[in-house]
């Protein structure tokens, strides 16, 4: 509400910075042309009383006007747009969290991510860039229409108004037409370039034993140069636009000096009011000015809509306090209640971190018998199913940010003590800076083993009702692994714990097993 009021006051001062320019240009003209007659008058030698306090005075009051309104409405407008943004990534991250699993695994951690993110961002173009500056000249053309009808009569006035509506337009509908057509192209030529370019960097020594390097490069440099011929294109349409709205000013110019002549050697118009009419024709091409950059920018604003629409369509998740008891849980009618360890074992491929899946509810169980609780797993809501189980995958994701921060998605309210024993408890409190080392997004610089361990820590300050590990210790030396899984036994000793491996150490403290072949 508060960032919709502070919209509205933007909107409400943008429309204030148009009327102060056109009006501050009419004034001006009036003024001058109206000083200048009475100067003819008195040197033709009539007595002429002509006060110019006044009309400075209001000159000045626009200029001042004018330039605070345009500081206020940049303050209101960009403060409100970027809190909106944040909003939205936060609408679209939790979108993205209620994902299929087999979604989720495409977009993880890869360009489509990113690029999901970047659309969150691009987005603030809408309100900036569109919706605010449409709105405001739409305004202060109706205004200036009202004003310039009652000053010099309906026709100077929709001659005037409606040069500038018919070219702004005419032109701005053929230009988002065009726009919307090339954004999507332009959006994949420099996200291929990105693509070729990160793994030119990321495999380039792959790439030159396998002799592909120059092929790789003329691939970056095809969707270089297909992205720089498609940002021709637009930049030739928004000249294209802005030569329109050009011909729409000098016609309402022109005009406004044929209709003010006539209309003054006939007598019904006052030389000064001419003028004013010929300078509203010239000020009013600031509030169509915009439309320039809204054409620009369409086409990838509007893939960014498309794109970040389908996600905020997703059913958000709901916080339940108490999910009931989910224990115990069953698997291929193995039994596992509190405080007992499930070990799965085999070799690799054998399908462990499959079967972890499936008891997490990501895939379907494929004719398992998973039960948790009374109902089979895949009859679980996916937000009751979340709110009491938490698998730790190999492949961990942990965010740019402190170690605090990380930990803290978990468990907000805990304590530092509570943190930085968690830390111990996974042998990592020699990291350097501690709970404040920064981390880089995927964990860098921690090691693969030290990242896993940090993700344990985190679903352990979740308190989970069932905790799912997938080779929990792999890359560490078989005395810190038993150090480690006594730990987890530890914190986690009221709650069924699943664990898949192949190393005996993990699996030391298991009381049941399942292997698989």
């Amino acid at each position: 509400m508060a960032r919709s009021s502070a919209m509205l006051r933007a909107m409400g001062l943008a429309v204030l910075v148009l009327l102060a320019g056109v009006g501050l240009l009419m004034l001006s003209g009036w003024f001058i042309s109206a000083a200048a007659l009475a100067g003819l008058a008195g040197y033709a030698g009539g007595a002429v009383m002509f006060d110019v306090f006044r009309p400075a005075a209001a000159v000045r009051g626009l200029a001042l006007i004018r330039t605070a309104a345009r500081y206020g409405e940049r303050m209101l407008g960009h403060d409100a747009t970027l809190r909106a943004v944040v909003d939205l990534r936060g609408a679209v991250l939790s979108g993205l969290s209620d994902l299929p699993w087999q979604r989720l695994l495409m977009l993880r951690r890869g360009p489509a991510l990113a690029r999901v993110i970047a659309d969150t961002d691009r987005l603030d173009g809408l309100p900036l860039r569109l919706v605010l500056p449409g709105v405001a000249a739409a305004v202060v053309i109706l205004l200036s229409l009202l004003v310039l009808g009652w000053l010099a009569g309906w026709v100077m006035a929709l001659w005037i108004c409606g040069c500038h509506l018919l070219a702004s337009g005419l032109s701005g509908a053929w230009g988002f037409a065009r726009s919307a057509r090339l954004g999507g192209p332009l959006d994949d030529a420099e996200s291929d370039f990105r693509s070729h370019a990160l793994d030119l960097a990321a495999a380039r020594d792959d790439l030159l034993v396998h002799g592909r390097i120059d092929a790789q490069i003329a691939q970056a440099m095809a969707a270089e140069r297909r992205a720089g011929a498609l940002a021709d294109e637009i930049e030739a349409t928004e000249r294209a636009v802005v030569a329109v709205q050009e011909l729409g000013r000098l016609a309402a110019m022109v005009g406004a000096l044929v209709l003010g002549g006539r209309a003054v050697a006939q007598g019904a118009l006052d030389p000064a009011i001419a003028a004013m009419c010929f300078f509203a024709a010239l000020a009013l091409s600031e509030a169509v000015a915009p439309l320039r950059r809204a054409v620009g920018d369409w086409g990838r604003i509007r893939q960014a809509m498309l794109r970040v629409a389908p996600v905020l369509e997703q059913p958000m998740p709901r916080v339940r306090e108490n999910a009931g008891n989910p224990v115990p849980l069953v698997v291929d009618g193995v039994t596992v209640g509190p405080g007992d360890i499930l070990g799965i074992t085999g070799p690799s491929g054998a399908g462990k971190s499959t079967l972890l899946a499936q008891i997490a509810g990501l895939i379907p169980p494929a004719g398992r018998g998973i039960i948790l609780g009374a109902r089979e797993v895949q009859n679980w809501p996916e937000d009751e199913l979340r709110t009491v189980l938490t698998l730790v995958p190999q492949r961990t994701a942990l965010v740019a940010g402190t170690l605090r921060e990380n930990l803290a998605l978990a468990a907000p309210g805990a304590s530092e003590e509570e943190l930085a024993g968690m830390l111990a408890a996974m042998r990592l409190d020699h990291l350097p800076g501690g709970l404040d080392m920064r981390l880089a997004d995927g964990g860098a610089p921690l090691s693969g083993g030290e990242a896993r361990r940090v993700a344990i820590a985190r679903a352990l300050l979740k308190r989970p009702a069932i905790l799912l590990l997938d080779e929990p210790t792999e890359g560490l030396d078989d005395a810190l692994a038993v150090q480690i899984m006594t730990a987890i036994a530890r914190y986690s000793c009221d709650v069924p714990l699943v664990v898949a491996s192949h190393r005996r150490c993990d699996l030391a403290l298991a009381t049941q097993f399942i292997a698989l072949d």
